[in-house]
């Protein structure tokens, strides 16, 4: 697998400066989304021909290291 920074890139002037897929203005946030909601990659890649089954894998490792690098507090259970 080629590196996410080779799929996904942020332009001020594209979708408010939103990390998107690269060539396109798909927001990587709808692609996270779509999956989050359970949809196949065969599905996503139907609605939005103009990405490949990289480019979601791409959008996947993105957030995995967004995940590692930011912390969240979640409020203390009762």
């Amino acid at each position: 697998m080629t590196s996410w920074r080779d799929h996904i890139t942020t332009t001020p002037t594209i979708c408010h400066g939103q990390a998107c897929i690269r060539g396109t203005r798909i927001p990587v946030a709808v692609v996270l989304d779509n999956l989050a909601a359970g949809l196949t990659v065969v599905d996503i890649t139907a609605s939005y021909p103009s990405l490949k089954p990289e480019d979601i894998q791409a959008a996947l490792s993105y957030s995995a290291e967004i995940a590692r690098e930011r912390v969240v507090l979640f409020p203390e259970s009762a």
